[in-house]
């Protein structure tokens, strides 16, 4: 025969405490995970376009307004970009340097820089407001042919 158990008075709603308090550090765990999956697609995205930016600019290294257009308007990338550059004035920086002159063999390079604002004020008390994202991208350049 099983003896039946039953709760001690002072057992009563343990599960709910245990519950209650092991639930804090979870939902932290979770907080971070979203903030971090939020960064890694923001990186991908400003990888994907410095790399367009480069390849326009490999066959168009002195069109730097081209360049620039390119890396806001990259396929799939395009909208999230577009909002954080905002013409110049989002919080986003596109850079783009040459190593030598503007023309065959040489290199142009594409940096994208972005600040990434953490949403959980608990996970930025830790590793600071902002975390900074680059992404970069170099390709030769194709065209013109040096002089």
């Amino acid at each position: 025969m099983h003896k039946r158990l039953i709760p001690n008075k002072h057992e009563r709603g343990q599960s709910l405490v245990e519950f209650a308090i092991s639930l804090i550090p979870i939902l932290i765990l979770l907080a971070g995970a979203v903030d971090f999956g939020i960064g890694l697609f923001h990186y991908t995205t400003m990888r994907d376009a410095a790399q367009e930016g480069a390849l326009f600019g490999s066959m168009n290294p002195d069109n730097t307004a081209g360049i620039t257009g390119r890396v806001v308007g990259a396929a799939g990338a395009g909208e999230l970009i577009d909002r954080l550059y905002d013409g110049g004035n989002g919080p986003l920086e596109i850079i783009i340097s040459y190593s030598g002159a503007h023309c065959e063999g040489n290199s142009i390079t594409v940096s994208i820089q972005y600040d990434y604002p953490l949403s959980m004020p608990l996970i930025s008390a830790f590793v600071g407001e902002t975390i900074p994202l680059q992404a970069i991208a170099t390709d030769t350049i194709l065209s013109p042919v040096c002089p």
